[in-house]
C-alpha cells in the first residue's frame, strides 16, 4: 500500500474535477427516480428536485470546507477520525460508507433491470442475478483505468438530458401559466408529500462526497477542491430541475410513474431512435454507477481490513487479479440479495438514510474542528460556524422525518 501510495501524482486539473464531481452525480439515479418522485408529487417534482439539492448544499459546503483543511484521501471517515479522536467512530463511519455503497449498487441494478425491460421482455428475477454477477465478476477481474470511457460515459449521460431539454423544450412556453401549480403546494399535506419526495431525490445526489476522495491526486487542492465540490452540485442541481420541470410538464405524471425507464417515456414523441437512446444510455448509467459504489464497497472494506477494524481475511488480494477478491464476492452477494428482495424505491430510501448518518457525522465534526482551529489554511474557504451546524440539522432533520414515515406507514 506505501508503494500505490507514492505513485500518487497531483495531476487532476479545476475543470476535469468539476466534470469528474458532475459525473459522480448524474447517474443512473436519476434516470431511475424521475418517475417516482413524478408519481408522488407531480408538479411538484422540480420543487423536490430543488429542496433535495438545497439540502445537499449545506454538506457540500462542510465538505469543501474540510477538504481543504485536509487535502488527504480518505474522505468521510477521515475527516470524523480527526475531528473526534475516536477511531471505533470513523470505523463506524467507514461500515456506513460500506452499506451505502452496498444498498446503492443494488438500487442501480434494480433500475438497470427496469431498463432492459423497456427493450424485451425479459424476466425479472434471472436478469437481475446475471447482471450483478457480470457487475461482481468484473470488480473481480481488476481496474482498469479508462479514462476516456469514463468520460465518454458521463459525457452520454449528460448529453441524453440535453437532449431532453432540448427536444421538449417548447413544453416551457406553458411554464408561466403552471408556476403557481408548481411553486406552490395547496396543504400541509402537500408540503409533507414534497419533503418525502426530497428524501427520495437527495439519493440522485450522493456522489459529491467522493470527489474528496481523490484529494491525494488534485493539482492546488486547497483552492481547487472545494470549489469543484460547490460548482459541480450546483450545476447538477440546475440540470435536474431543468429536466424534471420539461418531464412533468411533457408527459402526465402517473405516466412516468409507470415506466420502467421514465425518461424515454418523455421522448416517446420523437420515435423509436430517441426511445432506444435514452433507454440505452440510461442502461449505461445504471451498470457504471453500480459498478462504481461496488469497486467502492469492497475497497472500503479491504482498507478497514488493513487497519485492523474489520475481519483480516476481507485484506486477501488475489496475486492474479491484483484485487480484494473477498471482499468484492461478500460485496456481490450482498448486493444481489438486497437487490433481489427490494424494489427500486425503498432501496433508495434506504441509501439516503445511511448516508445522511454520515453526513450528520462530518458536519458536528467541521463544527468540533472549527472551534479547535478557528482559522483554516490560506486560501481555503471558511464558511461561518452556523453552516455545518444548519448541515447537521438538517441531515438529521431530514432522517427523523423520513424515520416518522416509514414508523407511520407500518402502524398504518
Amino acid at each position: 500500500m506505501a508503494d500505490s501510495s507514492q505513485r500518487l501524482q497531483r495531476r487532476v486539473r479545476f475543470p476535469f474535477l468539476v466534470f469528474y464531481g458532475v459525473g459522480t452525480m448524474v447517474g443512473g439515479g436519476f434516470y431511475a427516480l424521475s418517475g417516482e418522485i413524478a408519481g408522488r408529487v407531480g408538479l411538484h417534482a422540480p420543487l423536490a428536485f430543488a429542496l433535495a439539492g438545497g439540502l445537499a448544499l449545506l454538506t457540500a459546503l462542510s465538505f469543501a470546507e474540510f477538504s481543504g483543511r485536509l487535502p488527504h484521501s480518505g474522505g468521510s471517515a477521515r475527516y470524523v477520525e480527526e475531528a473526534f479522536g475516536r477511531p471505533w467512530l470513523s470505523a463506524l463511519v467507514g461500515w456506513l460508507v460500506i452499506s451505502t455503497g452496498v444498498v446503492s449498487a443494488a438500487t442501480l441494478a434494480v433500475a438497470t433491470t427496469g431498463f432492459l425491460r423497456d427493450l424485451a421482455p425479459l424476466p425479472s428475477a434471472p436478469t437481475t442475478i446475471l447482471l450483478v454477477l457480470a457487475m461482481g465478476l468484473i470488480a473481480a477481474w481488476g481496474i482498469a483505468e479508462a479514462v476516456a470511457a469514463v468520460v465518454l460515459i458521463t459525457l452520454l449521460q449528460i448529453g441524453s438530458l440535453l437532449y431532453i431539454l432540448l427536444s421538449e423544450g417548447e413544453v416551457l412556453g406553458s411554464l408561466p401559466a403552471q408556476a403557481s401549480a408548481i411553486l406552490a403546494p395547496a396543504d400541509l399535506g402537500a408540503v409533507a408529500g414534497i419533503v418525502g419526495a426530497a428524501f427520495l431525490a437527495f439519493y440522485a445526489f450522493i456522489g459529491f462526497e467522493d470527489m474528496v476522495t481523490v484529494a491525494g491526486e488534485v493539482q492546488d487542492v486547497r483552492r481547487t477542491l472545494p470549489a469543484a465540490v460547490i460548482i459541480s452540485l450546483l450545476l447538477t442541481t440546475a440540470l435536474y430541475i431543468s429536466v424534471s420541470t420539461v418531464a412533468v410538464l411533457a408527459v402526465p405524471s402517473a405516466a412516468m410513474a409507470a415506466a420502467d425507464t421514465p425518461l424515454a417515456r418523455v421522448v416517446a414523441e420523437q420515435g423509436q431512435l430517441a426511445v432506444t437512446a435514452i433507454v440505452l444510455v440510461s442502461m449505461l448509467a445504471g451498470v457504471n454507477s453500480a459498478l462504481v459504489q461496488l469497486v467502492m464497497a469492497a475497497r472500503v472494506a479491504y482498507g478497514m481490513a488493513e487497519r485492523r477494524v474489520a475481519p483480516q481475511w476481507l485484506a486477501l488480494i488475489d496475486a492474479r487479479t491484483h484485487t480484494p477478491l473477498r471482499a468484492t464476492a461478500i460485496a456481490t452477494l450482498l448486493v444481489l440479495v438486497l437487490a433481489l428482495a427490494f424494489a427500486l424505491a425503498p432501496l433508495a430510501e434506504a441509501t439516503s438514510a445511511i448516508i445522511l448518518v454520515v453526513f450528520t457525522l462530518v458536519n458536528l465534526g467541521l463544527v468540533r474542528i472549527k472551534r479547535r482551529q478557528p482559522d483554516p489554511p490560506a486560501s481555503v474557504p471558511r464558511l461561518p460556524l452556523w453552516v455545518p451546524i444548519a448541515g447537521a440539522l438538517v441531515s438529521a432533520s431530514l432522517l427523523l422525518f423520513q424515520i416518522a414515515r416509514w414508523l407511520t406507514t407500518v402502524g398504518g
